[in-house]
């Protein structure tokens, strides 16, 4: 049996700078993937188009944010001699791919998507819902399958996309016959990054919101947003209980903290489980647990500070490496259109025998 190729399709919406939710999400994970030598191909789409679909008044929104995503990207570590890092308005058999699954896809199925329906809330588009966005989960899929990506990492809201995204697979398979893969979702490894919450302590971290900690934060904003981290609202003096539920500080603990940090910032304690037991026992301060929080963030993000700073004076070089990994782009998906081409023996022009059958057709009918 031969072994099919393992690809990584994954990306972001340029709506603003990266925040540490995405780098818990999946970014950090992207970084790790890159030097495991199981994977043939890593795509890394900015999904410019896509964000458009709640953006289309303000383009100039997204054209400057390209940049700034790709900026986080080289901070965070992506090597672009491992990765291939594009833009997905750049590669038009995104767009084709996608309005094929269009027919292979019901309104009633994209409106049981519980993403979906979250995002029509968030931006209140319960009354007036624009058509491009309604179908961007048939455009992720298309974005997953042109590329034949067998593993997508990203956060556990995307759950539902990779279930469409393999529906529509084996639909089109059904159809038309094996052309397209499946994939597979690739989750956090910590529980405390499927979902980071807000500094603010709400659900999600939002832009919107204004409750984020940027990668490209500086080190005054990042404690700033620290110190003014939602705790426990009970834990009004240092001997009450403190709660760890809800409590931002210790979700952000979770997802970060390990046993080597206290060895370096907080020697009183051997491990995160110490640190809570106290917390919750009574005797122990917000501020020295926001202090902690703020070291092991800044050990964190400085080394992605200085490396966005580099590339933000490599400019000239950081188009470059879009231009290289879109055409890579490219070339892949004009590869994987003809396939899906010929299988739904739409490729007219390119069909020879298709041609030479309808040639003696009407000679011989003379």
């Amino acid at each position: 049996m031969i072994q099919k190729p393992k690809i990584i399709l994954t990306g972001d919406r340029p709506t603003g700078r990266l925040h540490i939710g995405h780098y818990v999400g999946s970014l950090r994970r992207r970084v790790e993937l890159q030097n495991d030598p199981s994977f043939d191909k890593i795509f890394i789409m900015i999904a410019d188009a896509q964000a458009l679909t709640d953006n289309a008044d303000n383009p100039e929104k997204l054209r400057q944010n390209v940049l700034e995503v790709t900026l986080d990207y080289l901070a965070a570590g992506l090597d672009p001699q491992k990765v291939n890092i594009f833009i997905q308005s750049a590669v038009p058999e995104l767009t084709e791919l996608a309005f094929y699954y269009m027919n292979l896809t019901t309104v009633s199925r994209v409106q049981r998507n519980p993403t979906v329906k979250t995002e029509i809330q968030m931006r209140n588009f319960e009354a007036n819902i624009p058509l491009g966005f309604f179908c961007y989960p048939v455009s992720q899929a298309a974005d997953i399958t042109l590329f034949h990506g067998t593993v997508v990492p990203v956060g556990e809201d995307q759950k539902p996309m990779i279930e469409l995204t393999n529906e529509i697979v084996r639909r089109f398979n059904n159809t038309y016959g094996e052309v397209l893969n499946e994939c597979e979702i690739l989750l956090p490894d910590n529980q405390a990054c499927m979902r980071l919450p807000g500094t603010d302590g709400k659900a999600k971290m939002s832009k919107s919101l204004g409750n984020c900690i940027y990668l490209s934060d500086p080190k005054e904003e990042v404690e700033k947003k620290i110190k003014s981290m939602y705790t426990d609202p009970t834990h009004l003096k240092v001997t009450d209980p403190g709660h760890l539920e809800g409590n931002a500080v210790f979700t952000y603990l979770d997802a970060f903290c390990r046993d080597e940090h206290f060895e370096r910032y907080w020697q009183d304690y051997k491990n995160l489980q110490e640190l809570k037991d106290h917390y919750t026992h009574g005797g122990l301060g917000d501020m020295k647990c926001k202090k902690f929080l703020n070291q092991i963030m800044q050990e964190l993000l400085e080394p992605i500070r200085e490396r966005r700073h580099y590339w933000e004076q490599h400019i000239p070089e950081v188009y470059e490496i879009l231009k290289k990994g879109t055409a890579a782009a490219q070339q892949e998906g004009q590869k994987t259109i003809g396939e899906v081409r010929r299988a739904m023996r739409i490729n007219y022009l390119d069909d020879a025998e298709l041609q030479k059958e309808q040639m003696l057709k009407y000679t011989k009918a003379e």
